[in-house]
């Protein structure tokens, strides 16, 4: 099974980690790292790096093609060589999938017109940009396209695609072995249990980073 991760400038590390570490078990699973060019990409936070293990040309299929969201995400909506690249690639996939605002470049690809779909709570309208119809939940399944919520929710989706590829046994095993057993000391995960004020707190942090450049969560 072939899996594509694609990397990008600005990426939020999680996003693509998070899934990684459950995808990367699923038995025969084979990773490629994908990008516009050979090297390393920085993350949204530019201190950590990634690595671009093949480019766009290299990597025309691929059985389950992996989107993360990122500050680099706005960039990535009117990249027409990126959006035609996922495109081609999404006429083989068994799976197309995001994480986070990554769902906001399919959508910019056309790839979620009609469809119901997932991203960052803070975003979740501009998939209405796009066509699509916004479903605030963890993990959104339309078709073959598979979306999931902001950053830590990649792990779920992963947990997702298992249960549903290679079984309850196999899943259960993988989320074992990474210890997945979520015990936060707090409970603000989601909008709807935050406090008002964290809430426009957050989305005052946004708003003043889309005001100095214009990218997305």
């Amino acid at each position: 099974m072939n899996i594509v991760f694609f990397l990008f400038d600005r990426i939020t590390a999680l996003d693509a980690i998070g899934p990684y570490e459950v995808l990367s078990r699923l038995p025969g699973a084979r990773i490629d790292f994908v990008g516009a060019a050979r090297g390393d990409v920085r993350t949204d936070n530019k201190f950590l790096r990634l690595g671009v293990d093949r480019t766009f040309d290299e990597v025309t299929a691929a059985d389950i093609l992996v989107v993360p969201g990122g500050f680099g995400t706005r960039a990535l909506e009117t990249d027409e060589r990126a959006l035609q690249w996922i495109r081609d690639i999404d006429r083989t996939t068994r799976v197309t999938a995001s994480v986070c605002t990554g769902s906001l470049v399919l959508g910019a690809a056309g790839l979620l017109r009609g469809r119901r779909a997932t991203t960052h709570w803070a975003r979740l309208q501009r998939l209405t940009e796009f066509g699509a119809i916004p479903v605030s939940e963890r993990v959104v399944r339309d078709g073959k396209i598979a979306t999931a919520a902001g950053v830590a929710a990649g792990i779920d989706f992963g947990l997702t695609l298992a249960l549903e590829l290679a079984g309850r046994e196999v899943a259960e095993a993988i989320q074992l072995g990474i210890e997945y057993d979520p015990a936060p000391p707090v409970d603000a995960g989601s909008p709807r249990r935050a406090a008002p004020a964290i809430v426009d707190a957050v989305l005052a942090r946004l708003a003043a980073r889309d005001r100095a450049e214009p990218v997305a969560i």
